[in-house]
């Protein structure tokens, strides 16, 4: 039970500073090389461009589950107080809705991805896992969704505020 928690509370914040710590890495290196050498690599851009494509996608999720994703708050306070708590639900039902709908369509270019077998230029990495990074991201956040709606129906009056 304490590895299930330990990912349900660390496993995108954790896999999203390993992505940073090697894309900054790679970048760094890649400008001693050029630099300093005088002779840059023909690789390393492209695989920091697919690392931070992951860690934009991971981080999705991981704003979903602490509740952090940008919302207008002035426009919440439009409505009567004992309303607010419904809509921020209604807003988060209608993020699942889309996080569900992504995963739906980045799932058919994956899949046209692996038909077609098309590899990137300079580390022949198969497409079909850079087109990937939608499809898991919005999986993740989608379950995130499912625990931040749970939790704000379990919690209506602190369902403006707090985290799971």
């Amino acid at each position: 039970m304490k590895v299930v928690k330990w990912i349900d509370e660390y496993a995108e914040i954790s896999v999203c500073v390993v992505l940073m710590l090697m894309m900054a890495a790679l970048l760094a290196v890649q400008v001693f090389m050029r630099y300093v050498m005088g002779a840059s690599l023909s690789w390393s851009e492209e695989i920091a461009r697919y690392l931070f494509i992951w860690l934009i996608y991971l981080g999705i999720s991981f704003g979903a589950r602490e509740m952090r994703h940008i919302k207008i708050d002035t426009a919440l306070h439009l409505f009567p107080s004992f309303l607010r708590p419904w809509v921020v639900v209604l807003g988060d039902v209608l993020f699942l809705i889309f996080s569900l709908y992504i995963v739906w369509t980045s799932w058919s270019v994956i899949e046209r991805q692996i038909m077609l077998g098309q590899t990137s230029p300079a580390v022949n990495v198969p497409m079909w896992i850079v087109y990937a990074a939608p499809c898991v991201g919005f999986a993740l956040t989608a379950i995130r969704q499912l625990q931040t709606i749970y939790w704000r129906l379990k919690h209506p009056e602190l369902s403006q505020q707090g985290e799971l």
